[in-house]
């Protein structure tokens, strides 16, 4: 399974292409979601609510990109290829 790790999947751009990724059975999409934004995820939450297989495929992970030791560790928990 291929994986792909999106920054900003709670935005417009990131959702996008996390809808888009999840229509292909081959991808595994994990997100970076700012601890600020836990409660901004409208976004993505249809995503969930649509389709429940989704929930083996889709995993989000609080990491900020101005912190190399959260973004290290996610990159590392991942392996995003």
């Amino acid at each position: 399974m291929i994986r792909a790790l999106i920054t900003g999947i709670t935005g417009q751009d990131g959702s996008y292409l996390a809808e888009f990724l999840l229509g292909k059975p081959e991808y595994e999409v994990h997100g970076l979601v700012r601890r600020s934004s836990s409660l901004n995820r409208q976004r993505i939450d249809h995503l969930l609510a649509h389709d429940r297989s989704l929930q083996d495929r889709l995993f989000l992970h609080y990491a900020d990109l101005a912190d190399a030791s959260s973004l290290s560790m996610v990159m590392d928990k991942v392996r995003p290829y």
